[in-house]
């Protein structure tokens, strides 16, 4: 009896992960990237930015990876990996001065983990949550009326920063910052009901 509770322990534990990235959006939300390709996604075509197993892989060459299409007020839901010394950021509506911070924190000696918003000194993340280097992480960033709110690995590390966009819509923007990256599991729902220019 034993034997067949482990089994089946196994069995829904392999099924989460295969859920977990097969690429099929949470309820509400719609996919920024597919695990195929970089449709919906400007590329230069440079190989630098590709798709791995079903991950997207920057090789610390070239530009920055643009969305096509922008956004407003909006929740995304990215997951992220680094390696040591990585560093990226999120651009909101395209905007470098309003970036969640992606970084390997002991290369610039500081106590400051991922999810801050630029000036990273005057906008610190609540918590240090960042998953080990090498492994995978989640962001949770809300975008509203103004307000950003960012969460890593289900901890809140940002919570309703006012921040002052130049423009009302604009892409999601992922950094190249020289480094190795990994993305998945890239999912948008859209906020316009709620957004008002600002």
């Amino acid at each position: 009896m034993k034997y067949i509770l482990m089994s089946l322990l196994v069995l829904v534990m392999a099924t989460c992960d295969v859920t977990a990235d097969d690429h099929s959006p949470p309820k509400g939300f719609t996919v920024l990237f597919n695990g195929r390709d970089l449709t919906g996604w400007k590329d230069d075509k440079s190989g630098n930015w590709r798709v791995e197993d079903g991950v997207l892989v920057y090789n610390g060459q070239g530009e920055h990876l643009v969305t096509e299409d922008k956004y407003g007020d909006f929740i995304l839901l990215i997951d992220w990996k680094i390696e040591d010394g990585g560093n990226s950021g999120i651009f909101l509506r395209g905007e470098e001065q309003v970036q969640v911070e992606i970084w390997d924190k002991r290369v610039y000696d500081t106590d400051m983990g991922s999810g801050a918003i630029v000036p990273y000194t005057i906008h610190k993340p609540l918590n240090n949550s960042d998953s080990p280097i090498g492994e995978w992480n989640r962001f949770e960033i809300q975008v509203r009326k103004g307000l950003v709110t960012v969460k890593l690995n289900d901890k809140l590390v940002l919570n309703e920063l006012a921040v002052h966009f130049r423009q009302p819509r604009g892409p999601i923007v992922l950094q190249q910052h020289d480094t190795p990256l990994w993305f998945k599991n890239v999912y948008i729902k859209e906020l316009e009901a709620e957004s008002k220019p600002n």
